[in-house]
């Protein structure tokens, strides 16, 4: 089974950068599409960036701008780069993997935007 943990949030203030990065456990890593998303306060998670087993991406137009999802499967590893960090940006963000009807979370990790 896999297990996914999340890292990389915290305190970052308006304009700065964060690098999110998503471990999992188990040797299914590699054929398994892996995501970010977020949840705000009061607000739906949202998607925001996916990338696929082959290594194609999608991202959120809210942040396809300043947001770069990328993956390691050597290292089991997807990031979520983030540049120009806005106020708005402040929630938990989660990783998840799928395929088919396996689906997986991990337990999320808080970033504040703030000065």
């Amino acid at each position: 089974q896999v297990q996914l943990v999340e890292s990389g949030g915290g305190l970052v203030q308006p304009g700065g950068s964060l690098r999110l990065s998503c471990v999992a456990s188990g040797s299914a890593f590699s054929i398994l599409d892996v995501g970010w998303y977020r949840q705000a306060p009061g607000k739906q998670r949202e998607l925001l960036a996916r990338v696929r087993t082959g290594g194609s991406t999608i991202h959120a137009d809210s942040v396809k701008d300043r947001f770069t999802i990328s993956r390691n499967n050597a290292k089991n590893t997807v990031d979520l780069r983030m540049n120009n960090l806005k106020p708005e940006d402040t929630a938990i963000y989660y990783c998840n993997a799928r395929r088919g009807d396996l689906e997986i979370w991990g337990q999320g990790t808080l970033v504040t935007v703030s000065s």
